[in-house]
């Protein structure tokens, strides 16, 4: 039994020593910036209700803290109680409460509720596709304007860990999540773990969160994935990412845990981020899967993973 069941991921914080770097790319990259802050902090939304969806503070660059939203206020009280914690009132839009946990390789985790939503943006309609099976679009000739990719919603983040049981343990008591892919490594013992909410007889994301280990590497953010509209639309904000001179991480490609098409960006401060589409939708009734090493970081179509990606 778990303390509670959140409910989505929220928002992912940065650190950036100049935030109009940061502004450009993530503008160009499809978010919307929300303007001048009372707390100095840069807030980007997506076309989701979430009031924002990425922040920046002024300072040191790397990873901050990931948001995570609870049902309701009593779900942040119950969990606030079980941790010790105090419960504080948001200054950010959106308004609500928050709590701040920090997880066992010392990860900052805030949980939020009670706040407002906003209205969702929604992208202009383009016309359907046509393919071997059914013809939805005739007499209509298919045009996709050139831009950045409308950004849906914040979609996931991953971490690198030092202790995955540890890591599983203390994740998994206080959010309610449920294990997708469990991947072994060669001796049999679990490698990473690709996690998801538990919203019941409601599909969600085939992960919300993904924990691995990786040896000789040090607990670290490693990335952060938005969803974007549809494959056109990721093809569409690739090309406009590519000629503005951002630096490419890896894609585009379709992975095999999650299904996702894939495409990986570097921030300017290097953060990995992420474009994706058409991924896997699970509810609480499907088990985990046992996975391999190779599996996980293997395609089922497009480039190889890089060096070092991992």
């Amino acid at each position: 039994m778990s303390i509670i069941k959140i409910h989505d991921i929220e928002s992912i914080r940065f650190g950036a020593p100049d935030l109009e770097p940061m502004r450009q790319f993530l503008t160009d990259f499809g978010l919307s910036d929300l303007g001048p802050q009372l707390d100095g902090v840069m807030r980007m939304r997506a076309a989701s209700d979430a009031p924002y969806v990425h922040e920046t503070e002024l300072g040191l660059a790397g990873f901050r803290s990931v948001t995570l939203r609870a049902k309701n206020v009593a779900d942040l009280e119950e969990l606030a109680a079980h941790d010790g914690v105090p419960i504080e009132d948001n200054i950010t839009p959106g308004g609500g409460r928050h709590i701040t946990l920090t997880d066992p390789d010392g990860f900052s985790v805030v949980v939020i509720a009670g706040g407002d939503r906003v209205d969702p943006v929604h992208p202009t309609e383009w016309s359907k596709w046509n393919d071997g099976n059914s013809r939805l679009r005739e007499n209509i000739a298919k045009r996709i304007p050139s831009g950045p990719s409308n950004v849906m919603r914040l979609g996931h983040a991953v971490f690198l860990v030092s202790d995955l049981d540890a890591t599983w343990n203390w994740w998994k008591e206080r959010f309610g999540l449920l294990m997708s892919d469990d991947v072994k490594g060669p001796d049999g013992q679990s490698v990473a773990i690709f996690v998801r909410c538990d919203r019941g007889d409601e599909p969600v994301d085939h992960h919300t969160l993904n924990f691995a280990m990786v040896p000789g590497k040090e607990p670290q953010f490693h990335h952060v994935a938005f969803e974007v509209k549809d494959m056109d639309d990721l093809m569409v904000g690739h090309n406009h990412l590519k000629a503005k001179g951002y630096r490419h991480a890896w894609g585009i490609g379709r992975h095999f845990l999650g299904s996702q098409v894939f495409d990986y960006w570097y921030d300017p401060t290097g953060n990995r981020i992420e474009h994706w589409t058409d991924g896997d939708l699970f509810s609480q009734h499907e088990a985990a899967n046992l996975a391999d090493m190779d599996t996980m970081l293997g395609r089922q179509w497009g480039p190889p993973s890089p060096k070092g990606f991992v």
